[in-house]
């Protein structure tokens, strides 16, 4: 006697599609997806005109960071090592012991902190069209670290806690005591026809 095959029931497969779509879109849309951070500057609005009012700023208000197209880092007015630019940007921002060959602090009213001395110093960066991006971005790292550092010591000082574990109204007021002063000059170099 011939066995009878059993025959195995069909899946319906006719929804499959709708949920791997709703699926697709739920993920698509819960995940958050890396983003690429840029190095955040405040850029002046593009002028053909040059401007008249420049502001004047001394000569000790000013630590000038200079890179050249050999990638050698410049600072204190001699070569320098980029493992000492954060302590030396850090000593000059907060010029400790107010020397007058560091910057001026004013006295300033900045409300959840009270009357704090506030730098008048400016980093000034400079570097070459040659300049190659790994020392740019390692340069702009450790001007950041050590304008962070400055933010967390006067947020653990004033508020017994690190900056970013302050609230928003507190790192405002933070943000106001230590400023990042970080201006970046165009770069130098040859331009078209061998001229400076």
């Amino acid at each position: 006697m011939a066995r009878k095959k059993k025959s195995v029931p069909a899946l319906n497969s006719s929804s499959m599609s709708d949920i791997s779509f709703l699926l697709l879109t739920f993920f698509l849309l819960t995940s958050s997806i890396n983003t690429d951070k840029g190095i955040p500057r405040r850029l002046p609005p593009m002028n053909d005109k040059p401007k008249e009012n420049t502001i004047k700023i001394h000569e000790n208000n000013i630590f000038q960071v200079l890179v050249d197209k050999n990638d050698r880092l410049f600072f204190d007015g001699a070569v320098g090592d980029i493992a000492l630019l954060k302590d030396r940007a850090k000593e000059f921002l907060s010029n400790p012991q107010n020397l007058p060959n560091l910057p001026d602090k004013k006295q300033v009213n900045i409300p959840l902190l009270g009357e704090v001395m506030v730098s008048q110093g400016v980093i000034s960066l400079q570097n070459d069209r040659g300049t190659s991006y790994d020392i740019y971005v390692q340069v702009q790292n450790e001007l950041e670290a050590a304008i962070k550092e400055l933010r967390d010591e006067m947020a653990k000082n004033k508020f017994y806690r690190s900056y970013s574990d302050c609230t928003h109204e507190q790192q405002e007021a933070v943000d106001k005591a230590v400023p990042s002063t970080i201006s970046e000059a165009e770069p130098v170099g040859v331009k078209e026809g061998g001229k400076k």
